[in-house]
C-alpha cells in the first residue's frame, strides 16, 4: 500500500498594496460585503479571512467609504452653492433634520356678536305642534286563560320557572 503526500498550502491571501487599493476603490463607490470582495478580485471567503488577519483591510474599506461620502457631500454642497434649490433642500432635510411645515396657519379677523348668533339660531329653530300620548291600559288580566301560561306566579303575571322555597 502506497501513501501519497498531498501538499497542503493554506489559502491565506496577503494584503498587498494592490489588493488594499482595490478594496479602497470598491468601498469608495459604495460597494459592501460580497460585491466589494468580488470587485476587489477576491472571493467573499478570501476577503473575510484577509479582513480577519490584517487590520489594514478594514482601514482601507473605512477610508474608501469616508472618501466616497466626502465626494458626494462636496458635490451636493457645490451644487447648492451654485443655486440648485433641490440640492440645498436635500442637504437641509438629510443633514440638518429640516422638515417642511405640514400645517396651514389661517387667521380670520372677524368679530362675532353673541346676540347676532342667538338671533340666527332662533330663526333656524323649527316650531311645531305636539300632542301628548295618554297611557294605554294593560288588558292582559281579561285575556283568555288558555293563551296565558298557567305558571304566571311572578310579578306582573310573568312566567316563573321555579318558585323560591326559602
Amino acid at each position: 500500500m502506497t501513501f501519497y503526500s498531498l501538499p497542503y498550502t493554506p489559502d491565506r491571501p496577503a494584503a498587498t498594496e494592490a489588493r488594499l487599493e482595490a478594496i479602497y476603490a470598491a468601498a469608495k463607490l459604495g460597494l459592501k460585503g460580497d460585491s466589494l470582495a468580488l470587485n476587489a478580485g477576491l472571493t467573499p471567503a478570501q476577503f473575510r479571512k484577509l479582513a480577519e488577519f490584517d487590520p489594514l483591510v478594514e482601514l482601507a474599506e473605512q477610508k474608501g467609504r469616508a472618501d466616497g461620502e466626502f465626494n458626494a457631500a462636496k458635490t451636493l454642497h457645490d451644487a447648492a452653492q451654485m443655486g440648485d434649490a433641490t440640492a440645498a433642500l436635500n442637504i437641509l432635510k438629510h443633514q440638518h433634520g429640516w422638515v417642511a411645515k405640514q400645517q396651514i396657519d389661517v387667521n380670520i379677523d372677524q368679530q362675532i356678536s353673541i346676540t347676532g348668533a342667538l338671533e340666527k339660531a332662533q330663526a333656524r329653530v323649527i316650531e311645531g305642534a305636539f300632542t301628548e300620548v295618554t297611557h294605554i291600559q294593560d288588558n292582559t288580566d281579561h285575556a283568555d286563560h288558555a293563551i296565558l301560561s298557567q305558571r304566571g306566579n311572578g310579578t306582573d303575571g310573568a312566567a316563573v320557572v321555579a318558585v323560591d322555597q326559602g
